[in-house]
């Protein structure tokens, strides 16, 4: 008990009152140092001077300055400006710690001392868990450096970093982990090593959708180009099915078409998916979850909308994504109507719109027939091209009734403009005629759209101006009606070179040649112009040189003018050649006597050619055709040469002319997407037969081809389409055909066709045509003295892997067929030898085309009973032969 009776909560309740009361007055004093600071009464004092301590390897006087204090200012003890001080210091990010204190006090002068500790730098740091190309790619993408300042926040963006780069490749769950070590050999320095755990790839398991009844699951699964389901079997399994029933849709006239057959792989329970993966990338995502109510707004319904989606982990380490749609209902046109036009009847626009009355409400047609419709003509084009620059149309939707809706389409014409200038920028190497002469919008004339897209089309298939850095702005005037347009054009390697050894026709080869795409001719002797060779005309240079001994040689010269004049798109092509071929045998032998005779076992042929050619535009039936027309002469001096049937010794004479009309509509030279290219070529001798006296019963093989004669054509159909995201189907089918003028001439020795392999055999023969059927010996298909028929039929699936101007790469899957016949009355179109496989091309500028082809026969064939079942096969250029 207390003897003083009291209580101890009243005690309790006594000192929690007093104390405080004692100590309120202290609260607005402290010691700042062995300065007392009176917060309820700052003092005003001078700064004496500004020391910074713990400055290692920043300057002090920098720091100072930063600081925003100088010798002199007067400032509050407390006061905002020593506040602002520290502020200013944080800001800088280079400092862990910052403390002030008063150094010392003199009368009205303070001295104060900053205490800092500055962030560590970096010394170096390494990459765990990762491959050597992952590890290069993130050193990148990261950009650490020796010397950059470590803090918290450059830990949390390289972390990020580093797992958003392995998120997009899959691996969802990668951590990464950041362990700060310090540097004994560097004070203040840091290594950073950083382990990274990339974990398992997070495939998609399952996406599920939710809420639809108009579209199935698969339909709207389709639309999603790069959110895929995980692959439900090992695609390469499948491959031996697709190519055969992609061969047989393509060949086979019974059977589906190729397009069905690649539409059933992707679409139906068979999920081909060779280049798709399931990884999950939000952004992606997104995208996809738009293609969705795009795909629902081109069927009618436009208030369609996705109102829930998740993606969450499943048992398997795997992915779901679940989709909630509201479809809304769907609807049509009903009453359009047109305001505004006075240039066209209402009657021509609602031809090129092409909608209907009743016709679903499909929005995205709707743009396309107004604004760009990429496969005809639209109403915004149909103005432009006409130089109604300044053109607009606006669809409104006027009202709605019930599920049809009624449209006004508002027009403003404007004025017809003029070009006023052309210029053209970028051009560092080509001629700005060169250019020019392919524009095909002129100052003066009124502006076509047309005209513009159809210059970019014809400055690609230049084949040294960049296509992805090409460039058109128009630059209008409304107040006086022009237009100025400026072509921007990046320049892009397009000289080649070819130096390579390898075999062809059993003998070892090596081969040398130069080609340059932009030649100047008429700075040849300009040494100022040499850089490192007279370029950016336009022209086309070829040298070539082929050697393997004694066996075969080779020169080959050409020269193409793509403008002669300068005025008209007349191409002037000159080439000269000249080829030596012998058994390897020498020329001369000593008899037995010891005298220098001619070799009876030696075996030679040589030929001599000059072609001079013509190649011109033509604008009818359009402007996509093309003629050439050709002169050529080739003589050929033959010694017991083997390779020609029933013309062995002797020389002859091959004079002819070819004729080639061509129309091609490609995008791109050298990874057509779309358009067709067709070709018919004629190439003809004088008759010799018809008007000279030779009884060819009794004529000896020296009169008989002394001078030769034949009619050969040839037929070719390549299409390209774009069918589905990146893919790209390519079919050709080419006929050949050489002829006689006479049945007692027969049919002539040279120009004949050899089918079978590569198509490369890396010398020109005898003016024979070498043409490729992959997945069979080189000249397999046809006699070892040529045929005079031949069929070959090709269809591909292209995907490119990489498509930029340093170099194109692009997968392929293949099937082919052909046949050659001794004889028009034994031609057989689908009799043939059939084929399947893949590969792959590389283009490189200075390299053209290279590919690699792996192909599987089909067929047997009787004369080469051995052969092996599949071929691999290495091309150079971008034709297997020109069939």
């Amino acid at each position: 008990m207390n003897r003083l009776g009291a209580n101890p909560l009243l005690i309790l309740f006594l000192v929690l009152c007093v104390v405080p009361l004692t100590t309120l007055g202290q609260l607005d004093r402290t010691k700042w140092g062995s300065f007392e600071v009176d917060y309820a009464n700052p003092r005003k004092m001078e700064i004496g001077g500004i020391i910074i301590s713990g400055a290692r390897i920043l300057d002090p006087n920098a720091l100072t300055l930063l600081t925003g204090l100088r010798v002199g200012d007067e400032i509050d003890i407390p006061g905002i400006k020593i506040s602002n001080a520290i502020k200013n210091l944080w800001k800088q990010g280079l400092f862990s710690d910052i403390e002030v204190k008063v150094n010392r006090v003199e009368g009205r002068k303070i001295f104060l001392e900053f205490f800092i500790t500055e962030q560590p730098r970096l010394s170096r740091f390494q990459i765990n868990g990762v491959s050597k190309s992952e590890a290069d790619d993130i050193r990148e993408d990261i950009k650490l450096f020796r010397e950059k300042i470590v803090t918290d926040n450059l830990k949390i963006t390289t972390k990020t970093k580093i797992r958003s780069y392995f998120v997009q490749k899959g691996f969802y769950n990668t951590a990464v982990e950041i362990v700060t070590k310090n540097d004994s050999a560097y004070a203040n320095h840091v290594v950073l090593i950083i382990n990274v755990d990339k974990k398992k790839k997070v495939k998609i398991d399952n996406i599920y959708i939710h809420g639809n009844t108009e579209l199935s699951d698969g339909k709207i699964r389709k639309t999603m180009k790069e959110t895929k389901e995980q692959s439900r079997f090992r695609p390469l399994e499948n491959l031996p099915r697709l190519g055969k029933d992609v061969f047989l849709a393509t060949f086979s006239p019974d059977r589906d078409s190729l397009l069905n057959v690649v539409r059933r792989y992707k679409y139906d329970n068979i999920n081909l998916m060779i280049f798709k993966s399931s990884k999950f990338i939000r952004s992606q995502y997104n995208t996809d979850k738009a293609a969705i109510l795009d795909y629902y707004k081109e069927l009618g319904y436009r208030d369609a909308k996705i109102i829930e989606d998740s993606v969450t982990a499943t048992s398997n380490k795997g992915l779901r994504i679940d989709l909630v749609v509201e479809e809304g209902n769907r609807y049509y046109f009903r009453d359009i109507e047109w305001v505004g036009n006075t240039k066209y009847e209402t009657s021509v626009l609602k031809g090129i719109l092409g909608i209907e009355k009743g016709d679903v409400y499909n929005t995205k047609l709707l743009d396309e027939r107004l604004f760009m419709n990429p496969t005809g003509l639209d109403i915004s084009s149909k103005y432009m091209d006409d130089g109604y620059l300044f053109f607009q149309v606006n669809p409104v939707e006027r009202q709605v009734v019930g599920d049809s809706i009624d449209l006004e389409i508002q027009i403003q014409e404007g004025t017809q403009a003029r070009i006023n200038r052309i210029s053209i920028s970028g051009n560092t190497k080509t001629n700005e005629h060169v250019i020019r002469r392919e524009i095909r919008t002129k100052p003066g004339e009124l502006f076509s759209r047309s005209d513009i897209m159809r210059t970019q089309q014809e400055l690609t298939l230049l084949g040294f101006l960049d296509p992805e850095q090409m460039d058109v702005v128009p630059i209008p005037d409304p107040v006086n009606g022009t237009v100025d347009i400026q072509y921007k054009v990046g320049e892009k390697p397009s000289d080649q070179v070819e130096l390579s050894g390898g075999f062809g026709g059993g003998r070892l080869l090596g081969t040398l040649g130069l080609t340059f795409n932009n030649f100047s001719l008429r700075n040849l002797f300009n040494g100022s112009a040499w850089r490192p060779l007279p370029s950016g005309d336009g022209q086309r240079l070829s040298i070539r040189g082929q050697t393997s001994g004694a066996i075969f040689n080779s020169i080959n010269l050409s020269f193409t003018e793509p403008w002669l004049g300068g005025k008209r798109p007349n191409a002037l092509t000159i080439s000269t050649y000249y080829t030596l071929q012998t058994n390897g045998q020498r020329r001369t032998a000593r008899d037995t006597e010891g005298n220098q005779i001619d070799n009876p076992a030696f075996q030679s042929l040589d030929i001599l050619g000059f072609t001079v050619g013509l190649g011109r535009r033509l604008t009818w039936p359009d402007d996509n055709f093309q003629l050439y027309v050709e002169g050529s002469y080739q003589y050929y001096d033959v010694n017991q040469w083997p390779a020609f049937q029933g013309f062995n010794n002797g020389f002859a004479n091959n004079i002819f002319s070819r004729i080639v009309l061509t129309r091609s509509s490609i995008d791109d030279p050298n990874f057509p997407k779309s358009g067709s290219r067709i070709s018919l070529s004629a190439q003809l001798t004088p008759p010799y037969s018809w008007f000279n006296d030779i009884d060819y019963a009794t004529a000896t093989q020296q009169e008989r081809f002394k001078f030769v004669e034949y009619h050969k054509w040839k037929f070719t159909a390549a299409w390209y389409n774009n069918f589905v995201s990146k893919f790209v189907v390519y079919a050709k089918v080419g006929f050949g055909g050489l002829f006689e003028y006479s049945r007692f001439v027969g049919t002539a020795p040279f120009e004949r066709f050899y089918l079978g392999g590569s198509g490369l055999t890396g010398f020109n023969l005898d003016a024979r045509e070498i043409i490729a059927l992959r997945g069979y010996d080189d000249g397999s298909l046809s006699p070892v003295t040529g045929a005079p028929f031949v069929t070959r039929y090709t269809a591909e699936i292209r995907y490119p892997f990489a498509n930029n101007p340093s170099a194109m790469v692009y997968g392929l899957l293949f099937a082919e067929m052909g046949n050659t016949w001794q004889s028009l009355d034994q031609f057989s179109p689908f009799n043939n030898y059939r084929s399947g496989g893949f590969g792959v091309r590389v283009f490189l500028p200075m390299f053209g085309l290279l590919g690699l082809d792996w192909g599987y026969r089909f067929d047997d064939v009787p004369t080469v009973p051995f052969m092996e079942r599949s071929q691999l096969h290495f091309t150079i250029g971008a034709n297997l032969g020109e069939l």
